[in-house]
């Protein structure tokens, strides 16, 4: 037993003296753990940029941007005149935006779960729809049919009367409330699931009627219903895709774009871009802090083991067709009118100028297809999409993975603090931030040289998906029981085999839809493409905007369909990928019976 032991002991000590010697012969940058990689790339993309954008608001010479170093004087600049203007529209029209999808999504709800009415079942795709839709392509549908020489003035009719009431404040409140209702579609409509109809019968027998009944449900639902006003307010204020489109358009100035022209004016103003991101930053906040006083002390707990099941409320004759004219109203308004808008635009020849035919064909297509003008910016941004989606799918398990752990560490809680500020942030600000930080000379002093590079796009690309697609992970990487990967170990496999072997299986199929979510999210994406695209490189979305710059309406327009059609195309060939070569396990996890 002692030589077995001493044995044992000098094998130990050499396979040692192995690991440092094989340590010491790796490159320094391959000695670094996985994990500490990890973090590295989470404050180089997450955390470096924003905080250093921030903090040139009040101390301009510290980053090389004035001469003071403690000044609030950009936040004076921009809570002044025309800033100020915007800021308070932005402000106005936020609240409008989430008090009206807040109410819509309320309603949708309510028909949807507790009604039979007519059409209640393509639903959850019309709010996924909506979802994957940049606002800016909505906006521009509705633009292609009112604009002057636009569709209807195209098809014989002026107009001119409702153009002037869209282009302003009732068109962006209209796009942003559309762009609002799937937010509050999906918290409403996951808390009223749980909510039995036991509430309403007890309102029914102390002899109220059907608005008491939806009284006593909005109380019940308030964290809800708060919520879903807090992420559409975040949303709106934030939103950087109608503000360059129909609030540009229509001479409407808003806080992102005050940012955005702070950005790109010449010289470029960072100190009053910061301070505007700082307002932008501060609204969010107070609405987070309204919607916590709102809920402070009260108890909303209303699932227990006498909860009765959900009951669909029968409807009368009358109101089957009165629901279903008002989901119809609604699915015309948000995805019928722009699809519309887009697709009748790009059949046109020649629209938005006098000149062409106006003649419905397919000339559009036919010159577009091929050309240059769409064939390289929209495979640069396939390109870039696919490279996004993969990196970020990779990050986010990791992600997920840490918030999913229930004995969470200190690291896991940071990761979880800062996961939220992000998705807080707006794009324009994410963009923003990368522009100032690596073009700063101290990052180029250091041999960072990423300014002006399809490498930094990329990674900004990375820093606007990452927080939502972790989010989308979490549930199912919450669902693996750690027994499972130990007893793998137990059995002498290492832990990429056991991941392939038994991780993946369980969560291909949301991998997928992660990958996919990203992929046509990515592919769209205006305002970081808008501000970072290298020299010589232009995304689809910058393709389509500048193609409508030019009042090619009809060649824009075009494009904007065919980069649609294409991000449906690989939704489509990957989901029958799936269905045909993953194995048949995977394919039945997840899948109803």
């Amino acid at each position: 037993m002692v030589v077995i032991s001493s044995e044992r002991k000098t094998d130990e000590v050499f396979a040692r003296r192995e690991r440092v010697r094989a340590r010491g012969l790796k490159p320094a940058w391959l000695r670094i753990s996985p994990l500490t990689f990890f973090w590295l790339l989470i404050v180089a993309i997450l955390i470096v940029p924003i905080v250093l954008f921030l903090a040139v608001a009040v101390s301009p010479r510290l980053l090389g941007q004035g001469t003071q170093w403690f000044t609030l004087g950009a936040f004076a600049t921009a809570l002044n005149g025309p800033l100020l203007v915007g800021v308070l529209h932005s402000l106005a029209i936020g609240v409008s935006t989430a008090v009206l999808s807040a109410a819509i999504g309320f309603g949708l709800s309510w028909v949807v779960l507790r009604t039979d009415a007519p059409g209640r079942r393509i639903w959850t795709g019309v709010v996924f729809a909506l979802l994957l839709t940049p606002s800016y392509l909505i906006a521009l549908g509705w633009e292609r049919l009112l604009e002057p020489n636009g569709v209807l003035q195209v098809l014989g009719y002026d107009p001119a009367a409702l153009r002037a009431i869209f282009y302003g404040p009732v068109g962006i409140v209209v796009v942003l409330t559309v762009k609002g209702i799937p937010f509050a579609y999906l918290a409403i409509s996951n808390a009223m699931r749980g909510l039995g109809h036991e509430f309403e019968d007890a309102v029914r027998v102390h002899g109220g009627g059907p608005i008491s009944a939806v009284k006593m449900v909005v109380t019940l639902l308030g964290p809800a219903v708060w919520s879903a006003l807090a992420i559409v307010f975040a949303e709106s204020v934030s939103d950087f895709g109608v503000a360059s489109t129909l609030a540009n358009d229509a001479h409407f100035p808003v806080a992102t774009y005050i940012l955005y022209n702070a950005v790109q004016a010449f010289p470029a103003d960072f100190p009053v871009a910061s301070a505007v991101s700082w307002v932008l930053l501060i609204l969010v906040v107070l609405a987070l802090v309204a919607q916590g006083r709102a809920l402070r002390g009260k108890s909303f707990r209303v699932l227990g083991g006498r909860t009765k099941p959900l009951v669909r409320h029968r409807l009368s004759l009358a109101g089957r067709v009165w629901s279903a004219v008002a989901l119809g109203a609604l699915l015309i308004v948000s995805l019928g009118v722009p699809a519309f808008g887009a697709v009748s635009a790009s059949l046109i020849d020649g629209l938005g100028s006098l000149g062409g035919t106006h003649r419905w064909n397919l000339a559009n297509y036919q010159r577009v297809i091929g050309s240059p003008d769409l064939t390289q910016p929209l495979l640069y941004s396939a390109g870039l999409a696919a490279i996004t989606a993969t990196i970020t799918l990779v990050l986010a398990v990791v992600c997920a993975r840490l918030l999913a752990n229930k004995g969470a560490s200190l690291a896991g809680r940071v990761l979880d603090f800062v996961l939220i500020a992000a998705v807080a942030l707006p794009g324009i600000v994410f963009a923003a931030g990368y522009i100032f930080a690596y073009n700063l000379p101290l990052t180029n002093s250091v041999g960072i040289h990423l300014y002006g590079t399809t490498a930094l796009l990329v990674l900004a690309y990375l820093a606007t998906a990452l927080p939502s697609t972790s989010r989308v992970l979490i549930g199912s990487m919450s669902q693996i029981q750690e027994s499972m990967s130990q007893s793998s170990r137990v059995h002498g496999i290492g832990q990429v085999r056991t991941w392939l072997s038994i991780v993946l299986p369980i969560t291909a199929r949301p991998l997928l839809s992660a990958w996919l979510l990203t992929y046509t999210a990515t592919l769209l994406e205006l305002p970081v493409s808008q501000l970072l695209a290298p020299p010589g490189s232009q995304p689809i979305s910058v393709g389509i905007t500048s193609a409508l710059g030019k009042y090619d309406f009809g060649g824009g327009t075009a494009m904007e369909v065919l980069a649609i059609l294409s991000a449906l195309a690989v939704v489509g060939l990957g989901y029958l990928l799936f269905t045909l070569l993953a194995p048949a396990g995977w394919r039945r996890i997840g899948r109803a019976q």
